[in-house]
């Protein structure tokens, strides 16, 4: 039995050949522009989901109208203008009360509270809600002073991030306020 390594299948003849193997700045999601005399003629066109705005000229017909009938702002019953209403808390401002851990070091930054955890390693940064997490997992090493904090989703995918401690003893503090804010957060289901 004859077994081929790599793609069985093959590019169609006068069709370009597209990827990163055949060509260094092959981008996936991103497509070329047209070629040929049809690409001169053609028409900007939805790209990647956006629309492409027209070319400023002529205002579309009735849209002068339509702005000046649309009033400016909202107003209630009592004709002042109407404040917008508050979205999530972290809009407003407004802070839980309940317990925080939050940990950082030169790199590496670990936070936890009501809105769910958040890791951040030099400026990569990723936030998990608290339905998101399927479990937080805690290891301090028998010999040295950095501390992991791994991250488990449903999707089984972890994400562990070690903070450096200044010494020792603060792995056991460490431990339990992250406790703490997992016990008064973090659902098991």
């Amino acid at each position: 039995m004859d077994q081929r390594i790599g793609s069985s299948s093959q590019p169609l003849k006068g069709e370009p050949v597209k990827g990163a193997g055949f060509d260094p700045a092959f981008i996936p999601g991103i497509t070329a522009q047209a070629a040929g005399p049809e690409a001169e003629h053609a028409k900007p066109t939805e790209e990647a989901g956006r629309p492409v705005p027209e070319p400023a000229g002529e205002p579309e017909p009735g849209a002068a109208a339509r702005t000046a009938e649309a009033p400016a702002e909202p107003e209630d019953a009592s004709g002042e203008a109407a404040e917008p209403e508050s979205g999530p808390e972290e809009e407003s401002g407004a802070v839980e009360d309940g317990p925080v851990f939050e940990v950082s070091d030169r790199r590496a930054r670990f936070a936890a509270d009501h809105r769910g955890v958040r890791l951040a390693l030099d400026e990569e940064n990723c936030e998990f809600r608290w339905d998101e997490i399927a479990a937080v997992e805690t290891e301090s090493p028998r010999f040295g002073k950095r501390f992991t904090i791994t991250v488990h989703t449903p999707d089984r995918r972890w994400y562990p991030i070690e903070i450096e401690a200044a010494a020792r003893a603060r792995f056991k503090e460490w431990e339990s306020e992250l406790d703490a804010v997992l016990d008064a957060y973090f659902e098991e289901a």
